[in-house]
């Protein structure tokens, strides 16, 4: 679907570039960049740069810069371009057959909001009209969305990246350690929660239902997080798991 996108964008003049957030770099961005068979720049984001350096807190999230560099609307949820409506959608396959937990998930995640034709809408307009857009924010706008980080989300990116140069190096108990201090100074993030449970060798059951395979400091015999993504969404809310789209 990016792909896509880009084939209608890039004749207007403007270019899509897409980065793989993961920890496993390349081992576990390329098989989805291949599968897209992506001619647009698709890059590697191993320690999750787009994070400290954007803002990036979930996926997908887009930054729209312009033709001096300069960005014009800093990181925010960027759902894909809109489907094609049917008038009768077929109903998901085999789902009774799934897992109890996964069925669960796919029910939560069926309740996320986005507005892809609101966000799409603003995007043309702005490939199209660049600066004279209404969608594309001041420089004051811009500063003003992108303040200065705290004390604790600068600490709480550093464990990440120290987490996920441990995970690289194999240090699994030390890569726990970082990630659960990065999960609690930077709570809001959905990207640094989701990097660390991907991480686990999850079963069908879900992860409540298995045991830490080796030995942990502080929960030696269970899941070494405090959440997981079925138990924090039904906590957040789905409807709150992408910041709606403001427009201007």
């Amino acid at each position: 679907m990016w792909q896509a996108l880009r084939e209608t964008i890039r004749p207007k003049g403007a270019e899509l570039i897409t980065v793989g957030m993961d920890t496993l770099g390349a081992a576990g961005c390329a098989p989805a960049i291949q599968a897209a068979n992506a001619a647009h720049p698709s890059l590697i984001d191993t320690h999750h740069q787009m994070a400290s350096l954007f803002g990036v807190v979930n996926i997908p999230q887009a930054i729209w810069i312009n033709e001096e560099g300069m960005i014009v609307r800093p990181a925010e949820s960027a759902p894909p371009p809109p489907a094609p409506v049917s008038e009768e959608a077929p109903a998901p396959e085999g789902l009774d057959a799934l897992p109890a937990r996964m069925q669960a998930i796919m029910v939560e995640a069926s309740q996320i909001q986005s507005d892809p034709a609101a966000y799409h809408h603003a995007l043309m307009d702005w490939v199209e009209q660049g600066e004279a857009s209404e969608f594309a924010l001041s420089e004051a706008a811009v500063i003003e969305r992108s303040k200065p980080q705290s004390d604790d989300r600068a600490r709480g990116h550093a464990h990440f990246e120290l987490a996920s140069e441990a995970a690289t190096l194999g240090r699994k108990d030390l890569a726990v350690k970082h990630f659960r201090a990065a999960h609690a100074l930077v709570p809001d993030s959905w990207t640094f929660r989701r990097q660390a449970w991907s991480l686990e060798p999850v079963d069908a059951a879900g992860p409540f239902a298995r045991f830490w395979q080796g030995p942990h400091p502080d929960r030696p015999e269970a899941w070494p997080y405090e959440g997981d993504w079925l138990s924090d969404i039904r906590a957040e809310g789905p409807a709150n798991y992408y910041d709606p789209f403001s427009g201007k």
